[in-house]
């Protein structure tokens, strides 16, 4: 072998001594890893789980620590989240900046990918952390800048569909008008930064609360349009709802934010729908949707990168029955509810 150049000879020593904050890019499928249960797997034997069934991308809603220590060494890569009660906490940026070092820069091998700043905070439901999400996304944020983390780790937030207003046809989405000014002032921190908005996208509960809408609309599953709004036509709601929220983040000024699909599930009991046929036609609906790539009407060519909720049924959920059923193993003996290939 030829002897390496003094410039080969330092990257290949960085490559080995720097910390494996990187993004693998792998397939654009996701499974966020609930654990409101008794009955769950150990975080141990859920990454392998997650291993062995090629699943390489995973949320976590706490930065549990036997999570992290199961994830370290491998390639999945990880939405973690700060917990809406520890959001008044990061008001501190010294408080922000022991986050993110006793939860990402003490796990090196770990793949952090996004940090997700409290999720579906709420004016109408959960007021009492709006005042709390911004200050702490930038502390955060601050954080990771000066680990020199920034290119590689992305801050957010997660938000959903319970504060768009207006959402028929999808390019008439706005979000509701007490919700405007909290999501004005994240939608421009998130342009200001370059970063991507989160946002858990539920056909299901769209088809649920809805006695209008088909069920082959919420499933994928029709072969027609069943809206159309100007040029646009829209076979699935799943499309429809996600260009609702483009459409309402490009009313604030984000024409160029990326949507992270952060949650989308249909549980396989306890509601209207709710069948494990029901399910496993959309979990692999929504995974074939996603891998082809095809954007959505208004993004077309746009990934979609999606996380399907969630690894297991979690039998601590509620309080709808609904809420114990979205997962897609059991948990008890770990196998499959569907077939679907990650």
């Amino acid at each position: 072998m030829a002897p390496l150049s003094i410039m080969q000879a330092l990257v290949l020593f960085l490559g080995i001594t720097l910390p494996a904050f990187t993004i693998t890019g792998a397939q654009p499928i996701g499974v966020c890893n609930g654990r409101n249960g008794n009955n769950l797997p150990s975080e141990q034997d859920t990454v392998r789980l997650y291993n062995d069934n090629g699943i390489g991308r995973m949320r976590i809603y706490d930065p549990l620590r036997g999570t992290l220590e199961a994830l370290r060494g491998t390639n999945i890569e990880l939405i973690l989240d700060v917990p809406n009660t520890k959001l008044e906490s990061l008001q501190d940026p010294n408080a922000a900046t022991a986050w993110v070092q006793d939860n990402i820069l003490n796990y090196p091998d770990v793949q952090f990918r996004y940090i997700a700043v409290g999720n579906e905070v709420d004016p109408d439901k959960t007021s009492s952390y709006v005042q709390f999400v911004l200050t702490a996304m930038k502390n955060v944020h601050d954080a990771i800048v000066a680990a020199n983390l920034q290119d590689q780790i992305k801050v957010s937030t997660a938000t959903y569909s319970g504060l768009i207003g207006p959402s028929s046809p999808p390019s008439q989405g706005a979000f509701k008008d007490n919700a405007q000014e909290f999501m004005k002032q994240i939608i421009d921190f998130l342009v200001q930064n370059d970063l991507p908005l989160l946002a858990n996208i539920y056909p299901y509960f769209s088809y649920e609360a809805n006695d209008n809408e088909k069920l082959e609309y919420a499933l994928f599953t029709t072969p027609d349009v069943i809206v159309q709004d100007g040029d646009l036509g829209y076979k699935n709601l799943f499309d429809a709802l996600l260009d609702v929220m483009y459409s309402a983040v490009e009313k604030m000024g984000g024409s160029n934010i990326k949507i992270v699909v952060s949650e989308s599930g249909w549980p396989s009991s306890g509601g209207k729908g709710t069948t494990a046929e029901n399910a496993q036609t959309y979990y692999k609906n929504l995974i074939d949707h996603v891998r082809g790539n095809n954007g959505t009407p208004k993004k077309p060519g746009t990934s979609i990168e999606t996380f399907l909720f969630a690894m297991f049924d979690e039998n601590n959920k509620g309080p709808a029955d609904t809420e114990k059923y979205f997962g897609l193993f059991d948990p008890s003996t770990r196998q499959p509810k569907y077939d679907l290939n990650f």
